[in-house]
């Protein structure tokens, strides 16, 4: 039996690498986190931070090439070294993925009802066709798609965006995973769908008890949906916290950037343009031997900044920055 004190999905040490002509490309490096049954994380980043790479590794589903080293578990159980056979039977079962493009990830030739019922045939689920496609109309109902017994027979191409998203999120449940991962479920969909696909996500996992890795770039995306946030830069995590915490005792400077650079209501016109982070990350084959931050951080100090990467410090209890100026950071607030 597991036991209800330890994390659902832990990871550590997280390192994926690809060799590449220009040499080694580091695009995550060292991260470790955990995951707790019922709670939704939200992972935000720059493009380029290794958001989708650290979801990829943890469903196998990077090329053989890559190289990933450290620990990914799942209810105790190693992941990392799983044959291409047993990740099989753990994607769609126990952790399943909303992709960004659900027109690309949906067969145009299969109707929405078909595609439902292969996502539950292809794991051996309880039942039969008959009852996979009631639970297909079902799905569909749960995710707020109107007239779900009829939509059940259409084709991808007579949904929307932000209905196709809808589609996704129910094929993704449609197995009962413990872990859900949204990667961007939100990209390309104007302002009022992805309030409206955010608040799918809320109701299912609500209904089901479904755990939930929100991947994005949009700090604004998370404030209402996640429980945690773990900010990543470069390869690897910057800070951690509640996500409460994260937007009132911001600790780190890159988070603190990215906070700026909102739109805010309550922002006054005297204040001007909004502030932005100077520069632009590193490319994962070369990566500073400090701090990944320090070229683009107002606070960079030669050293320590250039001379080591900064450890995890803690903020106040379950929020930790990796950065080496934060006593002082935290001593001028």
């Amino acid at each position: 039996m597991n036991d209800p004190t330890e994390p659902l999905l832990a990871v550590r040490d997280l390192r994926v690498v690809f060799d590449t002509p220009e040499g080694l490309a580091v695009t995550v490096d060292g991260l470790s986190f955990d995951v707790r049954a019922g709670e939704t994380l939200g992972i935000v980043g720059e493009s380029g931070s290794g958001k989708s790479m650290t979801s990829l590794a943890i469903l196998g589903l990077l090329p053989g090439r890559a190289q990933v080293t450290g620990s990914i578990r799942l209810r105790g159980r190693e992941l990392v070294g799983l044959s291409d056979k047993e990740m099989r039977e753990v994607r769609g079962n126990e952790i399943a993925m909303v992709f960004q493009d659900a027109l690309a990830a949906l067969n145009p030739v299969m109707t929405v009802g078909d595609q439902l019922v292969e996502a539950m045939a292809v794991h051996e689920a309880e039942g039969g066709k008959d009852a996979w496609r009631a639970r297909a109309v079902e799905l569909l109902g749960l995710v707020g798609i109107p007239s779900p017994e009829q939509r059940v027979e259409q084709y991808p191409h007579e949904f929307s965006g932000g209905m196709r998203q809808r589609v996704m999120i129910a094929m993704s449940i449609a197995n009962d995973p413990a872990v859900l991962i949204a990667d961007e479920p939100t990209t390309a969909l104007d302002v009022t769908v992805q309030a409206q696909v955010l608040e799918v996500l809320r109701t299912v996992q609500e209904r089901t008890g479904t755990t939930v890795i929100l991947i994005t770039h949009d700090l604004g995306v998370v404030a209402g949906t996640a429980d945690r946030v773990m900010v990543m830069y470069a390869g690897g995590t910057v800070e951690q916290a509640p996500v409460d915490g994260l937007f009132h005792d911001t600790a780190h400077p890159y988070t603190r950037g990215l906070l700026e650079s909102l739109p805010r209501l309550d922002r006054r016109p005297d204040e001007g343009r909004l502030r932005q982070i100077p520069g632009s990350p590193p490319a994962a084959t070369a990566l500073p031997q400090g701090c990944r931050f320090a070229p683009r951080c107002p606070h960079f100090l030669e050293d320590p900044c250039a001379r080591s990467v900064p450890e995890p410090s803690v903020v106040v209890a379950g929020h930790v920055a990796a950065c080496h100026r934060l006593p002082e950071l935290l001593g001028d607030r």
